[in-house]
Order: structure tokens, then C-alpha cells, then sequence
């Protein structure tokens, strides 16, 4: 196993910084990064997260919330929470997703957590969703949460938020494993469907849950 190197650790966050500079460089001081967590689940709503860091801000492994393990998430967490700028987080309810679809309602949750943010960004990274913010400056990156800090901010702020509520989920149905499946499409959770029934919670608008209740 690789030994942890703080100095360069402290390297690889300070390149992910480098879209950030580059609109700072235009004159943009004010630079957020927004993501998602559960666009692809089963369950529950989408959670959206938009951060503002401070510049250059050397947060220890920080990264796309998918590469690390829950316990250094959770320590991201609170240190996000504690030195940014302003962060915020909104949850696009299940009603909406099976209304309009998941990619549109999550494009409406993005603004929102965007307008939540207590200060107004004048730029807006996002990973791999283009939105229309009006006045504010927005650029899509394909794997943003990989390559942009702000956007990886918003990636843990998003997935640490999510799954907290499948926790809350797992104990109010603990027939489906939500504690751990988080509610995505596994082998295991469309078994328990299978045999269970959809929840109340479960999207109706997706293929395997709308396939059960045509049953």
C-alpha cells in the first residue's frame, strides 16, 4: 500500500484548483462548484451541494466524494462546513423526478442550491451538467468532481448529506439494506423490490420500480 504523503497530497489538491484560477484570472472572485448525489438511485431525492471555497484552501485528500471511503468523507464534511465561504444543499423531492425526470429536476436543484448559498458566486462550475443561471458566469466539466476542488467539495457536501438520510431510511425500511445499497439498482435491492413491493420512497418514474407495478 502507497504511504500517505501530506507534500503530495498537498500538490495534487493545489492542481485541482487550476480551473478556479483560471477564472480568477478573468476577474471572477467568487467561484463555486456544484454536484449531485443519487441522480442514479432508486430512492429518495436527489441531493444537490454548492460551495464557495476560499482560495487555494488545502483541504487533506480532498477529491471526488466516489474515491473515498465514508470516514474521510465524513472528515471532509465538517471541514468544508467549517472553512468555506458559504455552503448550501437542497433535496429535489421524489415527486419532482417522477414529474418532469431526473435529469431535468436535478438541473432545478442545482440552481436552487446555487440561490441558497447565503453569498451570491459570480461563477459556477458544475460536473458535467450545463444550467442557465442568468447573469452568473456557469462552465460544465466532464469528471468536474475529479478535477475542480470546488466541485469535489460539492460531491462530499452532496453524498455525505444523501447518505445520512439512507440511513434514516434503512431504519424506517429495513426490509430493502438502504444502509448500505443506498438505494441504487444492486442485484440484492431489486431482488428485495421483487419481493417486498416497492416503498414509499421508491421512484415510480424508474424503469425496474415501473416495471414491478405494471405487474
Amino acid at each position: 500500500m502507497r504511504k500517505f504523503s501530506v507534500e503530495a497530497d498537498m500538490e495534487r489538491v493545489k492542481n485541482l484548483y487550476s480551473f478556479e484560477e483560471r477564472a480568477r484570472e478573468k476577474g471572477y472572485k467568487l467561484i463555486a462548484g456544484a454536484d449531485e448525489a443519487g441522480r442514479g438511485s432508486l430512492v429518495g431525492p436527489v441531493v444537490v451541494a454548492a460551495v464557495i471555497l476560499p482560495e487555494n484552501l488545502y483541504l487533506e485528500r480532498l477529491d471526488d466524494s466516489k474515491k473515498l471511503s465514508a470516514h474521510v468523507r465524513e472528515e471532509l464534511y465538517d471541514k468544508i462546513v467549517a472553512n468555506a465561504i458559504s455552503f448550501a444543499h437542497v433535496e429535489v423531492p421524489i415527486e419532482e423526478i417522477d414529474t418532469l425526470n431526473v435529469y431535468q429536476a436535478t438541473l432545478n436543484g442545482m440552481k436552487r442550491a446555487v440561490e441558497a448559498l447565503d453569498v451570491q458566486p459570480d461563477f459556477v462550475f458544475t460536473d458535467a451538467m450545463k444550467i442557465n443561471l442568468g447573469k452568473i458566469r456557469t462552465y460544465s466539466i466532464v469528471h468536474g468532481d475529479s478535477l475542480s476542488a470546488s466541485i469535489a467539495a460539492a460531491s462530499i457536501i452532496a453524498k455525505v448529506t444523501r447518505d445520512r438520510l439512507a440511513d434514516e431510511w434503512s431504519l424506517q425500511y429495513p426490509e430493502y439494506g438502504f444502509d448500505h445499497n443506498r438505494g441504487y439498482g444492486t442485484q440484492e435491492h431489486l431482488e428485495l423490490i421483487e419481493k417486498f413491493g416497492p416503498c414509499p420512497i421508491h421512484r415510480r418514474s424508474f424503469n425496474p420500480v415501473k416495471n414491478l407495478l405494471r405487474k
